[in-house]
């Protein structure tokens, strides 16, 4: 299926825009801004931007499948993202839910939302922020440690983004297919804190704690502790590393 696209020098934020425009679509699009002024993250968190130093773009893509069994999917997005990564020769691993890191530092984040479509299936819009070339006035701005990409923001930002919708276009149909579980193992496989004690954390709160073993065919995470095996679901929780809470 083929996408169209749109580059903007400034928005508020894609997302945003292709929700608002999702009942017209008849076909995928793709839109990319230079700089979004409110750009946004998972539960709500304002996600910042530095205008030239980032690659951020919306996917808005029609899937055959109903929003409950979307179950997953922003892992499989990671997963798409992170081959493409990997093939550029840049090592990265994934934080579950959707965070894709560079030597443990956040190197891009996925937001995914979704609106049902009117004679069935789900519209989704998959939001990539990727850091390329980050000052370290922002670093410090954000009072945590980020990662980015020097030489891949020399890359043509054509081309970069050209991979990176293949790879999204193929997960997407993929998943349509066969669900997560089509990336169970490829995620698994690139996973930061395997075997590595974590921490579930919502709002502040810490929820459960034990070792992440993993992913399951759904998409949750794994959890081994002293109750035995649990799986957590994604919603509005955060991963943490013990020995960094």
């Amino acid at each position: 299926m083929l996408a169209d696209v749109e580059v903007v020098a400034e928005t508020g934020s894609t997302n945003a825009d292709l929700l608002s425009r999702l009942g017209e679509l008849n076909k995928p699009l793709l839109r990319v801004a230079l700089h979004q002024t409110a750009g946004r993250g998972r539960a709500g968190r304002s996600w910042q931007s530095v205008p030239g130093g980032m690659l951020m773009f919306s996917l808005a893509w029609p899937l055959s499948r109903e929003t409950h069994a979307l179950m997953g999917l922003p892992l499989a997005v990671g997963v798409a993202i992170a081959d493409v990564l990997q093939a550029l020769d840049l090592p990265v691993q994934l934080k579950w839910p959707n965070d894709i890191l560079r030597d443990g530092k956040k190197l891009a984040g996925i937001l995914i939302e979704s609106a049902a479509q009117k004679n069935g299936g789900t519209w989704i819009v998959a939001g990539i922020g990727l850091n390329l070339q980050l000052p370290e006035a922002f670093e410090a701005s954000l009072g945590r440690a980020v990662a980015d990409a020097p030489w891949l923001a020399r890359m043509d930002r054509n081309a970069l983004l050209a991979h990176l919708l293949n790879a999204l276009a193929k997960a997407f149909e993929q998943f349509d297919q066969h669900g997560f579980s089509a990336f169970q193992a490829r995620w698994n496989a690139l996973h930061a804190y395997a075997n590595q004690e974590v921490q579930i954390i919502d709002h502040g709160q810490i929820l459960q704690r034990g070792i992440a073993t993993g992913v399951d065919v759904s998409g949750r995470l794994l959890l081994q502790t002293a109750n035995g095996q649990i799986p957590v679901l994604a919603g509005d929780v955060s991963l943490r590393p013990v020995d960094t809470v």
